[in-house]
């Protein structure tokens, strides 16, 4: 179970994200974005160690999901996919990861795909988002996935000898729902700048 701590981050998480997000080859808002906070999740790290969050950013009408870790120490051999670093009032230095590249948050979303985890509250601890729906339609754990690839609107995964693809949405489309075929699907929610609540295929699974 991730314990939230309601302390000072610097810079903050948004902060970060309005220097490391424009250079993304699926970002198409602004050069320099006044980011929102906008909604998204946490997933539970079995061994305790590493912080799990989907976070939705607002940059003007666009909605973007970025998936991110959080280490007490850098992550070896994932220096291409370092954030950035923040000072935590609790925990000290901790190292921010676009988590498509952390097998802890890759192998956490398969989890939450096939229902062997649930969706965790943002900011309080011990309490399942219920906005976060999933299904899978396969038989069987995924067998492992293969490196990441960044498309104008995604993260994708091949997974190795399966055929399928595990594709993260990064460009989040209001009311999206998941193609034909599909063995699996995360759906969440997300406050829109006009203050509206909106919903969104976050992830899908090909067909095994």
């Amino acid at each position: 179970m991730a314990l939230i701590h309601h302390t000072t981050l610097k810079p903050t998480k948004v902060e970060l994200l309005a220097g490391w997000l424009p250079t993304r080859p699926w970002y198409h808002g602004p050069a320099a974005p006044e980011l929102v906070k906008a909604g998204g999740f946490r997933l539970d790290d079995p061994a305790g160690e590493v912080g799990i969050e989907f976070m939705v950013v607002t940059a003007g009408p666009g909605a973007y999901l970025v998936p991110l870790t959080y280490r007490g120490a850098p992550l070896e051999g994932a220096e291409h996919a370092l954030v950035g670093t923040m000072e935590h009032g609790v925990l000290g230095t901790r190292w921010a990861y676009d988590g498509c590249h952390d097998p802890v948050l890759t192998a956490g979303l398969l989890a939450l795909i096939e229902g062997r985890t649930e969706a965790q509250a943002q900011s309080i601890t011990d309490t399942p988002d219920r906005e976060v729906e999933r299904s899978y339609a396969g038989e069987g754990p995924v067998p492992g996935l293969g490196a990441p690839v960044d498309t104008d609107e995604s993260t994708e995964f091949a997974v190795p000898g399966a055929g399928p693809v595990l594709r993260l949405r990064r460009v989040l489309e209001p009311g999206s729902t998941p193609p034909d075929g599909t063995a699996g699907q995360v759906t969440g929610a997300w406050q829109q700048p006009d203050g509206n609540r909106a919903r969104a295929v976050f992830a899908t699974l090909g067909r095994i």
